[in-house]
């Protein structure tokens, strides 16, 4: 699957829904985030399962700013709706592919259990 655009109006459905979601938030001045983008795509065309969306910051600036993005690009992963990995710099392909292989291999009732645990 290509990679797809997500804004302020698709953002909570899109973490809400079941699977993996991965963002990438990027801005077109930005060095790191041209050099980090071919690999997001690529890595979204070998995993049709997994959702990969990409945030442009200066369009999105009200969601980057209420997310507390500061610097980009920025690399957030979700499962089941449940923020499980969240960290800025651009990525090699290798280093990107650990990250999903990480995400895909997480136990989620036992993050369930440690997400209900740190809110009480």
């Amino acid at each position: 699957m290509a990679t797809q655009d997500v804004t302020l109006e698709t953002f909570q459905p899109t973490i809400e829904a079941d699977g993996i979601v991965l963002l990438d938030f990027w801005a077109s001045w930005c060095g790191p985030c041209r050099m980090f983008g071919p690999v997001f795509e690529k890595a979204s065309e070998a995993h049709s399962d997994i959702f990969f969306g990409k945030i442009d910051t200066e369009a999105e600036q009200q969601l980057a700013g209420s997310l507390g993005i500061q610097s980009i690009p920025t690399l957030m992963a979700f499962r089941d709706g449940i923020l499980v990995f969240n960290q800025p710099g651009a990525l090699p392909a290798a280093q990107l592919e650990e990250l999903i292989g990480a995400v895909e291999a997480l136990d989620m009732d036992d993050v369930r259990a440690k997400v209900a645990a740190a809110q009480q």
